[in-house]
């Protein structure tokens, strides 16, 4: 009977297409880590890529909330066999697909032998489908967030000034850093007052990770606190449609441009081989 490790180690190393698998994650919640994933996928499909944003937010899942959508059914369904893969995905604005998690991350956990390999291989349709998958992730450390966040190729740790973002975000970097330390790994401040005091920031976050990690982490970008974006969320939609000249819809535009920039991962693993990472990091 072959090793459930060794099986997983199988289906990642198989060939196979190269989504950027992108989790948006932060220290601790109320930051606009929803947000910024709802906008950044929806920027990336006006760049004309083929994205899909998935809700691994358990807690607190809000997607559907700042997309004025309500997902019928999550991966859960998929898990359990009562939906295949292609029944759950929603149509978004701008040709965004979307797939809610639900309780589908914790059923994750609980897999094994052949549930866990169908699961995973249900996901091989979609490996030809997609430029970029983006995750919205919960907040903090627990095992589910850090789970997704290690087995994605890039990763946005969004933060605000406030003190006890900055803390949290700090405490999250340097676990991302110690167990995964060839992570490609992004800042974006949120909900600054100024550009400068974005900056000052991301100094003092990385002033603190050189002392203590010997290590920096990429300054991607900000989004300032604008009354626009507040109005958007209230009125559930995403401020890049809303309020497409606002200075919140620019920031995101140029952090999308930094993402789709970017050269592939050198080691691609498919969203097939993605979820065969967070199987196994969920596992052991």
């Amino acid at each position: 009977m072959r090793d459930q490790a060794a099986d997983l180690r199988s289906l990642v190393a198989q060939k196979e297409p190269s989504s950027r698998i992108i989790a948006v994650t932060s220290g601790k919640g109320g930051v606009g880590k929803t947000n910024l994933a709802v906008n950044l996928a929806l920027a990336l499909c006006q760049m004309d890529y083929r994205v899909v944003l998935i809700d691994v937010d358990l807690g607190l899942a809000n997607v559907d909330i700042v997309l004025g959508i309500t997902p019928k059914y999550n991966l859960g369904h998929v898990i359990n066999g009562e939906k295949t893969l292609r029944d759950i995905i929603v149509e978004g604005p701008l040709g965004l697909k979307i797939i809610s998690g639900g309780s589908g991350i914790t059923e994750l956990a609980n897999l094994n032998g052949y549930r866990l390999e169908a699961f995973v291989a249900s996901f091989e349709q979609l490996n030809q489908e997609f430029d970029f998958v983006i995750l919205d992730t919960g907040a903090g450390v627990h095992r589910s967030v850090i789970s997704f966040v290690l087995a994605a190729t890039d990763v946005i740790v969004v933060t605000t000034p406030e003190p006890t973002a900055i803390t949290d975000a700090y405490g999250l970097l340097k676990i991302i850093h110690q167990r995964a330390p060839h992570s490609r790994v992004r800042l974006v401040v949120n909900m600054a007052k100024s550009p400068a005091e974005a900056e000052m920031v991301a100094a003092r976050l990385n002033s603190v990770l050189r002392e203590f990690v010997q290590w920096e982490v990429d300054y991607t970008g900000y989004i300032l606190t604008e009354s626009q974006v507040a109005r958007a969320i209230a009125e559930q939609q995403p401020f890049l449609l809303s309020f497409p000249s606002s200075m919140a819809s620019r920031s995101v535009k140029r952090i999308a441009g930094v993402l789709a920039g970017e050269s592939a991962p050198s080691q691609p693993l498919g969203i097939r081989g993605f979820f065969a990472r967070v199987s196994g990091l969920l596992h052991f």
